[in-house]
């Protein structure tokens, strides 16, 4: 297994300024994997001047120079598959069926994005005055800033890097300290690929340090983070001070709700797809389960029965099909969350068994709630913990559905596509799946509403991210 133990600046493996290391741990196993740089001001300021030095020759390469790069790179992930997988798995805890899905899933990005580096286009607009031309055309926004979060270290990343590297900008990223892993070889490829030096940085460590570093640099032009809705509420207010372009895919809290008429069979399926992918630590997995309180007793039945298919443990372990949650620290804020729960008329309706060598290890539960009040109604889960809620009509369940601050997915289930369509037009989210929780793919747009963030990732809209107008007047 190969883990590169330096941060990546200026095409150089390097070591931090301050030859500080920090330790990155398997949280299946609890065993230290390796050590990597714990970089601080002084490396993202060399990480930042590597990416500025490295945008104007970038910018001038053309849109088909470009997709030739992303084009190779996109291979070298994929016919890395396997070894990516198991990083993965060795340093987010992921089983590595899904970790072998996500590596595909972000790899998927750098084919798209590598396709629609040959498509920026701009415009002939029509003249006011007969002497005049007048045209606008797309410019790359300049130095950008990634922040990913440690859930889905791969494609988050290649989700930002690939669109803003078609558009000829220049990208530092900082990843999760709990995840550095994929990071690093995500930018070995990058480099076998052709990427020019400088054009990719990556750093992490210290990360009140770098996040300040980034967020107040003036050649950075653009922040673009995946995270908590309060630190990207943070990042949102120190980029103003540069007056930076954002795009931000903060929180969710995920409505799925199942009408009287929905297909039981094809609701408990979907559920548990969303629910149990990477342990319910997505920000778009389901966290609020609306059953129609006629069909409650049925459906119920028939989600006990499938939760005897769950394995729980090491994620290298072909036969599970739930790993570790990421850190302990995970798993005490979701008892946190069920406790209040229980306090507060819940009930706990099954409980998985499970392997318990790992404090990580959590099990699978199914819990009734009486309250949408209580902390598991309103923030995110992360973890496999269905948490139901009974409702008796379509108002009802809309309100209760929109009774949050977020409004970045929500699932819908019946078989009345008038409904389908009336209530996907009145939730208020970014995106909504009807009879369906296969929510994102590298050719639609992905983001939120109210506070789940701001601009869109992935589609047409995700490279215009990247991008500026210049509008220009010719006499």
């Amino acid at each position: 297994m190969e883990f590169i133990n330096k941060c990546f600046i200026n095409g150089k493996w390097v070591d931090a300024v301050s030859g500080e290391t920090f330790s990155v741990y398997n949280p299946a196993t609890g065993e230290v994997i390796g050590s990597v740089p714990f970089c601080s001001t002084i490396d993202a300021q060399l990480a930042i001047k590597s990416a500025g030095d490295a945008f104007l020759p970038w910018k001038k390469t053309t849109g088909k120079e470009r997709s030739k790069i992303l084009r190779k790179f996109y291979e070298l992930i994929i016919s890395n598959k396997e070894q990516l997988a198991k990083i993965m798995v060795m340093e987010q805890g992921k089983v590595i069926a899904e970790a072998r899905t996500e590596i595909e899933y972000g790899a998927s990005f750098i084919e798209w994005f590598a396709e629609e580096a040959k498509r920026i286009y701009g415009d002939i607009v029509p003249k006011l005055k007969a002497e005049q031309k007048l045209f606008t055309f797309k410019e790359p926004v300049g130095v950008v800033a990634a922040i990913t979060p440690w859930n889905f270290p791969s494609a988050m990343i290649t989700r930002k890097i690939a669109p803003a590297l078609a558009a000829g900008c220049t990208v530092i990223v900082k990843p999760s300290e709990e995840t550095p892993y994929s990071a690093l070889f995500l930018a070995k490829l990058a480099q076998e690929a052709g990427l020019p030096d400088g054009v990719l940085n990556i750093i992490f460590g210290d990360a009140n340090a770098i996040g300040d570093a980034l967020t107040l640099s003036p050649e950075v032009r653009m922040l673009t983070f995946t995270g908590s809705t309060s630190v990207g509420k943070l990042l949102m207010e120190k980029c103003s001070k540069t007056v930076k372009k954002v795009t931000l895919e903060l929180g969710g809290n995920a409505p799925f709700i199942v009408f009287e008429d929905a297909n039981i069979k094809e609701v408990v399926k979907g559920l548990l797809a969303s629910k149990l992918r990477n342990g319910g630590q997505s920000c778009i997995c389901v966290n609020r389960v609306y059953i129609h309180i006629n069909i409650f007793e049925e459906f119920l039945k028939r989600l006990k029965a499938e939760f005897n298919n769950i394995k729980v443990g090491n994620g290298l372990d072909e036969t599970n099909n739930i790993g570790a949650l990421i850190n302990e620290k995970a798993v005490n804020k979701v008892n946190i969350l069920v406790s209040n729960a229980l306090q507060n008329g819940g009930e706990i309706l099954y409980q998985a068994e499970i392997d318990r060598s790992s404090p990580c290890f959590l099990a699978p539960l199914i819990i009734s709630n009486n309250s949408d009040n209580t902390l598991i109604a309103k923030e995110e889960i992360f973890a496999p913990v269905i948490s139901l809620f009974k409702f008796e009509n379509e108002d009802e369940v809309i309100d209760r559905a929109n009774a949050t601050n977020y409004g970045l997915a929500a699932y819908v289930y019946t078989e009345d596509m008038r409904k389908a369509w009336r209530v996907s037009e009145e939730l208020q989210y970014g995106m909504v799946a009807i009879n369906d929780v296969g929510i994102s793919s590298e050719v639609a747009s992905f983001g939120g509403v109210k506070e789940s963030g701001i601009g869109r990732e992935g589609g047409r809209s995700g490279i215009l991210e990247y991008l500026e107008d210049k509008f220009i007047v010719m006499r």
